[in-house]
């Protein structure tokens, strides 16, 4: 089984940053302080490491409740901001998922550092909810690597994943590091908050300034874990 780990801003869908008036509104709800997104740069963090830091930045107590009160604020506001902002369905995106849906050996999940109520508005509103049959999400402050973690281990309770057939799907270099905790090759796209430049320096397997067609991506996929099959085999028979 191939298994394809799944980011979602900058990755599958562009909001046209419609969360910001939801967080913004949230903050000054729960903690009665005016704040601006903008000052923290947020792609490839998660949720709530983004509550850590707006907290830290206007000297509020980062408590666990309180982060936890402000980011399920979030969540709720998000559904209704999201048609306020012009967003949409990156390049190749849905053409790419609706040609895996039909690969039996080919099994799609989310890995992101979105919340799962935030990451369901998401894919809801644009359309791209029933392609994912669940994943793993922010679920405290604790490092992005450690959802890669989680995500692996659902991956493997619905069965057998092939040697070096795993691959995490993403736009920063946080996504990067969740692929190489789980040894999993990174395809990495330009299309969020940092450049082919900016993600060079991280080493991705594959880097593209968007995701490529469904052709290119799909045969990338499969001759990548082809060639990994003939060298197991070659090894094998030389033993």
């Amino acid at each position: 089984m191939i298994v394809l780990f799944w980011d979602i801003d900058g990755t599958l869908l562009t909001t046209g940053k419609a969360g910001v008036p939801a967080w913004e509104a949230a903050v000054r709800e729960v903690t009665g302080r005016d704040f601006e997104l903008s000052s923290i740069r947020v792609p490839g963090l998660t949720d709530y490491q983004i509550a850590v830091r707006t907290f830290d930045l206007l000297g509020v107590p980062a408590e666990e409740a309180t982060l936890r009160r402000m980011v399920r604020r979030y969540e709720e506001m998000l559904p209704d901001a999201l048609p306020q902002r012009q967003g949409r369905v990156l390049p190749n995106v849905r053409e790419i998922l609706d040609r895996l849906r039909q690969r039996p050996d080919v099994r799609s999940y989310l890995l992101t550092g979105n919340t799962r109520g935030g990451a369901r508005a998401k894919l809801t509103h644009y359309g791209l909810f029933d392609y994912f049959p669940d994943g793993a999400f922010a679920e405290d402050a604790g490092a992005r690597s450690t959802i890669a973690t989680r995500a692996l281990e659902l991956a493997r309770q619905a069965g057998p994943i092939g040697d070096n057939a795993t691959f995490v799907i993403g736009d920063t270099p946080h996504d990067i590091d969740c692929a190489n905790t789980v040894d999993a090759r990174t395809i990495a796209v330009a299309t969020g908050g940092y450049t082919v430049e900016e993600l060079q320096p991280y080493q991705p397997w594959r880097l593209y300034a968007e995701l490529p067609s469904p052709e290119e991506f799909i045969r990338l996929i499969d001759d990548a874990v082809a060639a990994d099959n003939t060298v197991t085999a070659s090894r094998a028979g030389q033993r």
